[in-house]
């Protein structure tokens, strides 16, 4: 099975051989119109400097900036999103108007809030009652630029709530009958849901319309499509038959070096933007 499908490069988890600002341009090179990123920087809100200087990054590699993720506190030291940290709260909310004025910037309309893990000192109902309330924050903040924030299962964070699309879904419907915002929606990465154990194939056939966004790794591994066993055309074909026409993203880790990992996706299917 076969799809036409656009293809994104993440560029956090990718070309990771070049400092950051080199990324966009990297990707171009290899062919590609599109890049995501998880947060750039190190704190909330940025120095106005090294917001400019990633902007201009994007802008001069003639790239499409088409996912960008809201702060997320220390992904490498475990931490995934602030969204529902009560001690942190604070943080993502002075993080929203950045990340969406980068995104009005650069033409971004897909922003993804990691919920953030399960902590001790706050019940999981207080912590939920945080996230449908900043998510709303974030749902309007976006909404000013028709921008969509999305929320993603996620594997290999044993703290993390949410891990099936049915849980994504949950936590969005939750936001909308409280606050009336209707711009949330479904962050698909397939590789995640299949590690967690969802059934793929039946998200795609029950819920392709609340999808916002896609990405893609390979399991076992996290590393390129054919590198494992997952049926990714086949579930990409489906998506495309169910109508999502949106960005899919490649959000794996590279088993050799980046460029390489392209091999299995011929250069005239790396989606340019249109």
């Amino acid at each position: 099975m076969s799809h036409t499908l656009r293809h994104a490069v993440n560029c956090s988890i990718l070309f990771t051989e070049l400092p950051l600002l080199e990324r966009p341009a990297a990707a171009r090179e290899a062919g590609f119109g599109a890049v995501e990123f998880w947060w750039p920087f190190a704190e909330a809100v940025p120095a106005d400097a090294d917001v400019d200087a990633f902007v201009t990054a994007i802008r001069d590699a003639g790239v499409q900036l088409v996912g960008l993720n809201f702060f997320a506190g220390d992904m490498p030291g475990g931490d995934r999103g602030l969204v529902s940290w009560p001690k942190r709260s604070g943080e993502f909310r002075d993080n929203i108007d950045v990340t969406v004025g980068i995104g009005e910037q650069l033409g971004c309309r897909a922003f993804n809030a990691l919920y953030g893990n399960r902590i001790d000192s706050h019940t999981a109902l207080e912590q939920d009652e945080l996230a449908v309330e900043n998510l709303a924050l974030a749902a309007r903040a976006a909404g000013r630029i028709d921008a969509t924030v999305l929320v993603e299962p996620v594997s290999g964070a044993e703290r993390y709530p949410l891990r099936t699309a049915a849980d994504v879904l949950a936590v969005i419907d939750r936001v909308r009958a409280a606050y009336g915002v209707q711009n949330l929606g479904l962050l698909a990465d397939l590789y995640h849901l299949a590690v967690n154990g969802d059934d793929v194939d039946r998200v795609i056939a029950e819920h392709t319309d609340r999808i916002a966004h896609v990405q893609i790794a390979d399991a076992p591994g996290r590393n390129e499509p054919g590198t494992g066993t997952l049926p990714l055309a086949a579930q990409l074909a489906a998506l495309e038959t169910n109508g999502y026409g949106g960005w899919v993203s490649l959000e794996y880790k590279p088993a050799t070096s980046t460029n390489d990992s392209f091999s299995w996706l011929p250069r005239s299917r790396r989606g340019q933007a249109s």
